[in-house]
């Protein structure tokens, strides 16, 4: 009988997952000079933050940025290949179960106690929507006989540092602006006024959801729980999907933040699957991209930064360092300028202009042109965030990043989506 590592790692081979400024004191030093092997996606994995972990750490710090669905593949077939890994939460059930990470001791996490209830209790405010599917605080406390669970530990699975809610994005220049959590709506990556000019993130635990939430809510299908969807509802949902795919209604899939931005500076494509970083980014090169707020909710993801199972000694250390290092302020202001939101966002407070807490926190209209991360416009003044505060945002989450229970199977009907 195969062992869960050796199971999982089958299935990910067969099925072919790899296709697809403000400065301060140093905050800690590492114990002495060595590599810190970072893998991940483009989303954190910028060459601004290298260079300042590696000035504030004094340590040399290796990023190997890919596309989702790559990077998993690499995490669970080789945890000797990376020191820490940075995805989404909904990579954690696969890479705990491969044996490719190991647990983190919160008593060696700096400031684990400022960590806001989201990834603790599951909401920010008592009232907000906790979202169907792999809301993060079930997977995060490791217990005793090595399962993850929401009940309190000493150990997680991973560190909660960046997240935010996903949707899509728009050229208003083709598309007329909708109103958010009222009229614009899922519905419209279905929409045939759309079609040909729609692109979809080819990673089957985040895009399906995307289709999933269009074709509900276009009407074509009704699912039980979106976030852990049947055989016969994939089967149903494909079926719908490849009928599209035939009329020509996709432009195409990407696998990387700067391929979608390239999609849609190219007119490729008109409305697709979009990562916050990508919006700001087009932008700020004067393509008015507005990320949608849907009335039916968001997709939401968390940021996990995982200890590899093979990481040990000062390798280890300096990974503590690292990850205490991201919860130290400098990193949450930096990824606020991208619209990405930090675990610990009151550290990071003072490090941003009261026009760009007011703004990217609280929903505020810009009351002067703010930057983004690479030193352009990338909000007007006067302009307000689309859906609003952090807690109104996160307060409208329909689904989590998921891998569900028929996780295998989904594998299987999202790559003959992709490749007929």
């Amino acid at each position: 009988m195969d062992t869960p590592k050796r199971s999982t790692l089958k299935k990910l081979a067969t099925l072919g997952l790899a296709a697809g400024v403000i400065t301060h004191a140093p905050y800690v030093f590492a114990r002495k000079k060595i590599t810190l092997r970072v893998l991940g996606t483009h989303v954190t994995l910028q060459e601004a933050i290298r260079k300042q972990a590696m000035s504030d750490l004094g340590i040399d710090i290796q990023f190997s940025p890919a596309g989702s669905a790559a990077v998993l593949q690499k995490a669970s077939m080789d945890p000797s290949s990376f020191d820490l890994y940075e995805q989404w939460s909904n990579s954690i059930n696969i890479l705990w179960n491969a044996g490719s990470i190991q647990p983190i001791e919160k008593k060696r996490l700096t400031h684990f106690d400022e960590i806001n209830p989201l990834t603790k209790t599951g909401r920010l405010t008592p009232n907000a929507n906790i979202g169907a599917g792999d809301a993060p605080y079930k997977l995060l406390n490791v217990q005793a006989d090595g399962t993850l669970s929401p009940q309190e530990s000493d150990h997680i699975s991973f560190l909660p540092y960046v997240h935010n809610v996903d949707s899509f994005g728009y050229n208003t220049q083709f598309i007329k602006p909708g109103i958010a959590y009222e009229t614009e709506s899922w519905s419209w990556l279905l929409d045939s006024t759309n079609k040909g000019k729609v692109g979809i993130v080819n990673a089957p635990a985040i895009g399906l959801f995307d289709l999933a939430l269009a074709a509900q809510s276009k009407g074509l299908i009704t699912f039980d729980n979106i976030g852990a969807m049947t055989r016969a509802e994939l089967d149903k949902l494909f079926s719908i999907l490849l009928d599209f795919k035939r009329q020509g209604h996709f432009s195409g899939y990407w696998n990387s933040v700067p391929e979608s931005v390239e999609f849609m500076k190219s007119e490729r494509v008109h409305i697709e699957s979009m990562f916050s970083p990508a919006v700001s980014t087009l932008n700020g090169q004067g393509v008015n991209v507005r990320f949608a707020a849907p009335k039916e909710g968001y997709r939401g993801w968390h940021g996990v930064m995982c200890l590899s199972s093979q990481t040990q000694d000062s390798v280890k250390d300096a990974a503590y360092d690292y990850m205490n290092w991201w919860l130290s302020g400098w990193p949450g202001a930096f990824i606020a300028r991208q619209g990405y939101y930090i675990s610990n966002p009151q550290r990071s407070k003072p490090l941003l202009s009261p026009h760009e807490w007011d703004y990217w926190y609280d929903g505020k209209a810009a009351k002067a042109n703010l930057l983004d991360t690479n030193g352009k416009i990338a909000v007007k003044m006067g302009e307000q965030r689309n859906g609003g505060s952090y807690l109104k945002r996160f307060s409208n989450v329909a689904v989590w990043n998921t891998v569900m229970p028929t996780y295998d199977y989904s594998l299987q009907k999202w790559y003959e989506l992709i490749s007929r």
